[in-house]
């Protein structure tokens, strides 16, 4: 079966709403992440992201929470952008007035329905909790405001009460209807049976509200859209109380790719909105997080990458172009031929097949000590290669290093000069200059050097990071070499650079 025959057979199937909005609460039930606080400068940041996007509609913030959250709700309004702004309200009068006075024209307005809510936290009647939420619904609408009500904690209500408050607050003029997964212990197959249950028994358009604690969310806020309901709740990244909320770029690019349904969002700035929230709010993305994760469109299987470089959509189900991200061949120790020559390529770096096959033996057995190896590492790795002596008369056998306090470190290095191995013991000030004194009076008799130059830099951060040791060598007759190795290890990488100069410098001595 095609795609398209599927995208066709599951439109059939499914109940969709005329015009599906998305209503972002990132600025809302984001912000309510723990440790999470954002400035009013920092609201303006994401607000206008959004706004770029294309949502229909931002959660601005709760106004009656505090002087702040009023504040950032007007500057907000002033920047004239083209999503509705809304504000929280619990229902109190107070709390619509602090909307109002946010210069808001739209409220979500919230009041616990379940037992839980009624008995243990309102510690109210039903009968209290359906007055209470009528009266605020209607003086909202005689305020003029636009008005969603939220029966907190709807999932774990009973369901003929929560048909009676629905009931009784579209008869005071609500204008969306919420059901709020508070605690998300929803599944597809509930989420199926209750809205399509509302559905087909209210008008009033019907939004989701859906929390992650099951990691549920996208899953049920994408069967609520199957089964007809009008908006669905989001925030960039997934953020919100717990364990979050519907992710906003997994519900949009699902519904876009699997569905083949086009809100008319701007997905091109998924990534770049993703990086800004993630950045103000300090929540890290985990690697593997979808659409906007580090590693969504990174490969490094040899067979997966053969199939990318031939055609993407063999190992990728969108381009990362469509997301703002972009693609990255990882090379480790699961790294194929073909995914080492397109890196070349890509750096210009031209190898003969003898240097190519010691930069893979190179990249594999990193990988297999267990690094991640980057396109830094291997451009270093690759250079040395090209750069190191093509005849190797001297070749190092064995390195030991000893070390104690207060005593000077000892280096015993074996060297193979001609095909005859030497060992010897030095020491030094530290263990890179008593293995390179073992070096220098190995080679004596074979030639006579000077060090001119010494430098040694990390490739990558980290511990584990590759060094990249360069050298200058002289000998008595005047003649200069450089040097270059990378290696995890420090101290052979310093010996392996010495040993390429001096490998050169016999080269040209013999050549003579």
């Amino acid at each position: 079966m095609t795609l398209k025959n599927m995208e066709t057979l599951k439109k059939e199937d499914m109940n969709l709403a005329d015009k599906i909005y998305i209503f972002d609460t990132t600025l809302r039930d984001g912000e309510q992440t723990p440790g999470v606080a954002l400035t009013v400068d920092e609201k303006i940041q994401i607000a206008q992201k959004l706004n770029n996007l294309g949502v229909d509609k931002i959660e601005v913030g709760f106004p009656a929470s505090s002087p702040g959250e009023v504040n950032a709700a007007r500057k907000i309004k002033a920047r004239d952008l083209d999503s509705t702004l809304v504000g929280l309200a619990r229902c109190l009068v107070s709390d619509i007035d602090a909307v109002i006075d946010a210069d808001l024209d739209y409220v979500h307005s919230f009041i616990g329905t379940s037992p839980l809510h009624r008995d243990y936290k309102l510690k109210m009647s039903k009968d209290e909790i359906v007055q209470k939420a009528v009266n605020i619904v209607e003086y909202a609408k005689d305020h003029g405001l636009t008005v969603e009500f939220s029966a907190e904690d709807a999932t774990r209500t009973e369901r003929d009460f929560l048909f009676e408050i629905f009931n009784e607050v579209v008869g005071a003029g609500a204008d969306f209807l919420d059901i709020p997964d508070t605690v998300g212990v929803l599944t597809p197959i509930v989420t199926h049976e209750l809205i399509t249950d509302l559905k087909n028994n209210f008008k009033t358009p019907l939004s989701v509200h859906f929390h992650n604690d099951f990691g549920l969310a996208t899953a049920n806020t994408l069967t609520a859209i199957e089964c007809g309901a009008n908006q669905a709740h989001v925030t960039v990244n997934g953020v919100g109380e717990r364990t979050g909320n519907c992710s906003l770029e997994e519900l949009v690019m699902s519904l876009k790719v699997a569905y083949g349904i086009d809100l008319g969002l701007d997905t091109a700035r998924f990534y770049s909105l993703s990086t800004l929230v993630s950045r103000l709010t300090g929540i890290k993305m985990p690697i593997n997080k979808p659409i906007v994760g580090a590693n969504a469109f990174a490969h490094e299987s040899g067979i997966h990458v053969h199939g990318i470089l031939n055609n993407a959509s063999t190992y990728e189900p969108m381009s990362p172009e469509m997301v703002g991200h972009s693609r990255r061949i990882v090379l480790g120790k699961h790294t194929g031929v073909n995914a080492l020559k397109s890196k070349l390529k890509d750096y210009h770096i031209d190898l003969n097949e003898n240097q190519f096959r010691k930069v893979f033996d190179e990249i594999k057995s990193l990988g297999d000590s267990g690094k991640c190896v980057t396109d830094d590492d291997l451009i270093a790795i690759a250079i040395t290669e090209l750069s190191s002596a093509r005849e190797t008369p001297i070749v190092i056998k064995g390195l030991s290093i000893s070390m104690g306090a207060n005593v000077s470190p000892t280096a015993t290095v074996k060297l193979e000069i001609d095909g005859v191995e030497k060992e010897t013991a030095s020491t030094g000030v530290g263990p890179v200059d008593a293995a390179l004194n073992a070096v220098r009076e190995l080679i004596q008799d074979t030639l006579d050097i000077e060090l001119e130059e010494y430098n040694l830099e990390a490739i990558t951060g980290g511990t584990d990071a590759l060094a990249e040791v360069f050298v200058i060598s002289s000998d008595s007759n005047g003649n200069r070499s450089t040097g270059r190795s990378t290696n995890q290890d420090i101290v052979m990488a310093s010996i392996l650079a010495v040993l390429d100069s001096i490998n050169k410098l016999l080269l040209i001595k013999r050549s003579i």
